[in-house]
């Protein structure tokens, strides 16, 4: 299995919110393509050692730890840092370096392992555990390149800017730096999305124990965030039982510890969220695992001693899954695995593999269909994340499936180009007007909301352009691009960019297996209404994927079409 590791061209240039990088593999959980995010310093310090990537082949004998700079590659014995975890690996490591390490879950090649840099995680899809079975412990990167930038002057001028259009924005310079992504947690609460109980409802009852007004008044020691980044969406908080200040909990942690597994404990979220940072492995799927493991009980199905609302021993439970001790062993291997072990697939919240985020679908359609025919499986981000706009006052009816097959390639697309240029995802907030956001109950925002499942066609239309040559400015990616690349960069060029690596994915995930038959969900969010007597609250997905494919150019058999991957330049 390879492992490639990626960064942006933005990135080591100081562009705000561009200290990305991506590390792609063929996932154990799906046996699809995978390609894990990270915000760690990684990646710029790659870039200071003259790589844009990594290309990592073969399997050590034994552990290894392998430092990359400016001089060459190294290799060195990694056998006392094996069975450290990701917090004791980094200390250990070469000071002012950066790391990208495993913890005990990598070593264990549990599925949902993922890789560590400082104190932010390549967290989805498992390529910790493909680190473990190349005995690769970590990665170490040093040098001091000074990334070459096409027009400086230029480059200046919109940096700053860039930064100011960032901190006067009301998402990415008020709610972001004041709540961090809990702050979309009321949203999601009040419109019926917050998976809770296994995605069985939408609502949690003692939400005000765990929402993000909560953890910035009773938690909250600072906010941080991602290397080089001003939005600062991280939060900083004190471990309840020693005081130590670690990363606090994200959205998808709150909720998938939270308030899928009936637990109201804030507290047991933050020790927990740490625990499995140190151990690191992925909190969205050994969430969506215990989850669906309590439910699995519940029904009589595995008797595993697991229930919806006792949580007293999951920080026992996830060493045990780390280190695939007892009933660990079984839940290290996924939901979907468990599944066809024990049944109820119907109710294993999981797609081609890999565990749902916190967004319920049942009341944001869109997001169904976004989950349902994501490449990597059960993902909010490369879904399209629909839910964004129908859970921040651009409400354009979640229940209805008009228009959200166009809009949902649209999103993909934009998310796909953002990644490639290794900018965070976060930066597509500032597409959305200011206006809209800040005054949801504003006469233009109800105009908008109105207007918005009409927009399938002319969506559908901006689809098929080939060319666009604008910029758009609340996207200044395009602008610098060209800055620094000195590249030819509009709004249609970074489509392009976006579609191509989109259908790229698809394809190489076609030759691994997938059909149309994959784009699926769980049976709960298609046949099941959230909302008793309301046939709305259940995800229409066949009609939705139809035209999803049509847009896209697929068959119906949901492959790429040689014509398609001619005009995207694909060999």
């Amino acid at each position: 299995n390879v492992i490639v590791v990626t960064t942006g061209p933005l990135t080591g240039t100081g562009a705000p919110m561009a200290s990305r990088f991506n590390v792609s593999t063929v996932s154990p959980l799906t046996g699809l393509l995978t390609s894990s995010n990270c915000g760690g310093s990684f990646g710029l310090h790659l870039k200071k050692a003259g790589c844009d990537g990594l290309v990592i082949t073969g399997r050590a004998e034994g552990p290894v730890w392998v430092e990359i700079a400016e001089d060459g590659v190294r290799f060195h014995d990694a056998s006392a840092l094996w069975g450290m975890t990701t917090g004791e690996t980094q200390a250990a490591l070469p000071p002012r370096t950066g790391k990208l390490v495993i913890g005990p879950a990598g070593e264990n090649r549990v599925r949902y392992a993922g890789l560590v840099s400082d104190d932010r995680m390549a967290a989805r899809g498992g390529v910790g555990a493909v680190f473990g079975a190349k005995n690769l412990k970590a990665l170490v990167a040093h040098g001091r390149r000074v990334v070459p930038v096409a027009h400086p002057d230029r480059w200046r001028d919109l940096q700053k800017d860039w930064v100011q259009q960032l901190r006067s924005h009301p998402i990415t310079g008020r709610q972001l730096p004041r709540l961090g992504t809990a702050g979309l947690l009321a949203g999601m609460q009040a419109h019926r999305m917050l998976a809770t109980r296994n995605f069985s409802r939408g609502q949690f009852e003692r939400f005000d124990a765990v929402s993000g007004e909560t953890l910035a008044e009773e938690h909250l020691v600072r906010n941080g965030g991602c290397t080089g980044c001003p939005v600062h969406c991280g939060r900083e908080v004190n471990l309840p039982e020693d005081g130590r200040r670690v990363k606090g909990p994200e959205l998808e942690t709150i909720v998938l510890l939270g308030p899928n597994l009936e637990n109201a404990d804030l507290a047991e979220i933050i020790r927990l969220n740490h625990q499995l940072d140190e151990l690191g492995m992925d909190s969205i799927s050994a969430g969506g695992t215990i989850a669906f493991a309590m439910e699995l009980n519940e029904k009589g199905l595995w008797e595993n001693g697991l229930r919806f609302g006792q949580v007293e021993n999951l920080s026992r439970l996830l060493d045990d899954i780390a280190h695939r001790r007892g009933i660990g062993d079984l839940l290290a291997e996924g939901s979907r695995r468990l599944a066809e072990r024990f049944g109820g697939m119907e109710f294993a919240m999981q797609v081609k593999g890999m565990e749902l985020p916190a967004y319920e679908p049942r009341a944001a359609v869109g997001q169904g269909l976004g989950y349902a025919v994501s490449n990597r499986g059960g993902c909010h981000l490369n879904a399209g994340y629909l839910a964004v706009l129908e859970g921040l006052g651009l409400e354009m009816d979640p229940y209805t499936p008009r228009a959200k097959a166009a809009l949902t390639i649209l999103m993909q697309d934009l998310m796909e180009a953002i990644s490639a240029a290794g900018n965070c995802l976060f930066s597509s907030y500032d597409v959305f007007p200011a206006a809209l956001i800040s005054r949801p109950n504003s006469w233009l925002t109800r105009t908008v909301n109105r207007l918005l499942p009409w927009t399938g066609g002319p969506v559908a239309l901006l689809l098929r352009l080939r060319r666009m040559p604008v910029h758009l400015p609340g996207l200044p990616l395009t602008r610098a691009l060209e800055a620094v690349t000195g590249m030819k960069m509009d709004l249609g060029r970074l489509k392009l960019i976006g579609e191509r690596g989109y259908n790229l994915e698809r394809l190489v995930n076609t030759r691994l297996g997938v059909t149309a038959a994959d784009d699926d969900l769980p049976g709960r969010l298609k046949a099941v209404e959230q909302v008793p007597g309301d046939p709305r609250t259940k995800v229409p997905l066949e009609p939705m994927k139809r035209q999803y494919y049509r847009l896209r150019g697929w068959t119906r058999d949901g492959v790429p079409t040689p014509g398609l991957l001619r005009r995207l330049g694909v060999q």
